[in-house]
């Protein structure tokens, strides 16, 4: 990869211009009929292409390979390293420092997404990952030159990336010691886009597997590990705090809410509930549908708009799954370190979570997959049993992970922990249980 980096960066811009012509060019056409079909419309074609296997599939991708997609083919990263080689190159101040910037950005991105309709809609996708673009490339003329501060510090998803890379079965690995003693002929230092020390450099976490600082000093070389080493070795402090907010508020919390709300009976109650009283006191305008559609999904040539009550039961539903799982999650976690006798184990005990976190991703993302096959007359049966298996394999590996960072206690007590982790395991399949079995009966 260090040798062929004219190749990547010609990857790259591959990558950016069929980016930008899926993301802008359906947004001005006109909505697909009824009759449409993926292979004779744009706009169904780029819908099934960006979020039927981009985005499913860039999830596994960080999953079986790390940060590469960040690294070598993200357009938002490509397009703000290039801006910064060319902007006024700006110290980076200290409130873009924040921890919280990605948790944040993933969350509104999340619940602004749901209320226009951005799976469905290529308007919408181009506002909200079109405006993701921009702002990435304003960070990077505004910031530290050559560098990649938007994907550091800011990207919405780039808490998620850093969290699924923990479980990828190959790294950069650095030897801090032999960088160190290493006294002959030095490569020179390579431009580490996201910031990094590479020297300290460990785990997968924040590494964007770019290949640049490949055989640098002789301490640092792609190998590969166990899937599980780094949750394993997660140290137990607070620094872990934003980590597992993400995961546990946002990455299952949330995701799942949003994932669910359009098949929810729950949500359907909680709408009509509210509708009636609103009715009965002759308060009718949270019905009407006249919000824009950059606020409310807005199309009545298709159908499909949003009325004020509809927004405010989205922005309800997913705030009630991220507070009540996340919340519920949180305190199984830490009753289970409790247990353990060490409280700071919480935040390892958490990480313990992400397989769980990741299969929930994917499985809410491919249900688009589904779904627009299904539209084009393929049954897909095979498709249910194989969500089964990522589920039950999902919770396997979670517990199993939980069981083993629990190894030092004696067993009654490491039992008792296990059975609360095993419990919050349980409460997320359920979730996902519910949404593809348990409401489909």
């Amino acid at each position: 990869m260090r040798r062929h980096g004219r190749v990547i960066r010609g990857v790259q811009w591959a990558v950016v211009l069929f980016y930008a012509g899926l993301l802008v060019v359906p947004a001005w056409l006109p909505l697909p009929d009824s009759q449409a079909r993926l292979l004779d419309n744009l706009t169904l074609l780029a819908q099934f292409l960006f979020w039927g296997l981009w985005w499913p599939f860039v999830v596994l991708s960080i999953v079986l390979f790390g940060r590469v997609w960040c690294g070598v083919l993200c357009p938002e990263g490509s397009l703000s390293e290039w801006a910064s080689r060319h902007g006024r190159g700006l110290g980076v101040p200290n409130w873009i420092r924040w921890g919280g910037w990605p948790t944040v950005g993933f969350c509104l991105t999340t619940l602004y997404g749901q209320l226009i309709s951005v799976y469905d809609y290529a308007q919408a996708a181009l506002l909200i990952l079109g405006g993701s673009t921009v702002a990435a490339v304003l960070v990077g003329l505004l910031f530290v030159r050559g560098k990649r501060v938007w994907c550091r510090y800011l990207c919405p998803v780039s808490g998620v990336f850093a969290l699924l890379a923990r479980l990828a079965p190959v790294h950069f690995q650095v030897d801090e010691q032999r960088w160190k003693a290493n006294d002959g002929p030095r490569l020179p230092l390579p431009n580490c886009a996201p910031l990094l020390d590479i020297r300290r450099l460990q785990g997968a976490s924040d590494c964007h597997a770019c290949g640049r600082c490949s055989g640098q000093r002789g301490a640092v070389q792609l190998i590969a590990r166990s899937c599980n080493s780094e949750i394993l070795q997660a140290p137990r402090k607070p620094a872990l705090a934003w980590d597992t907010r993400l995961l546990l508020f946002g990455v299952i919390g949330l995701a799942m809410g949003a994932f669910q709300w359009t098949v929810s009976p729950w949500f359907i109650t909680l709408k009509q509930s509210l509708a009636q009283w609103l009715v009965e006191r002759d308060w009718l305008w949270p019905l009407q549908d006249s919000a824009p559609w950059w606020l409310l999904t807005h199309y009545p040539q298709a159908n499909d708009s949003f009325s004020w009550l509809d927004g405010f039961c989205i922005v309800a539903y997913l705030g009630a799954s991220c507070l009540l799982i996340g919340g519920a999650l949180m305190g199984l976690v830490r009753l289970a370190a409790r247990i353990s006798g060490d409280r700071a184990r919480y935040w390892a005990l958490a990480l313990t979570l992400t397989p769980l976190g990741g299969a929930g991703l994917f499985l809410g993302l491919s249900a688009t997959t589904v779904k627009l096959l299904r539209y084009e007359g393929l049954l897909l049966e095979w498709v249910q049993p194989a969500r089964g298996a990522l589920l039950v394999g999902a919770v396997g590996w979670c517990v199993w992970l939980a069981w083993t960072q629990l190894a030092d206690l004696p067993l009654a007590r490491r039992c008792t922990a296990s059975a609360w982790l095993l419990l919050g395991n349980g409460l997320v399949a359920y979730g996902w249980w519910l949404q593809f079995w348990g409401w489909n009966l």
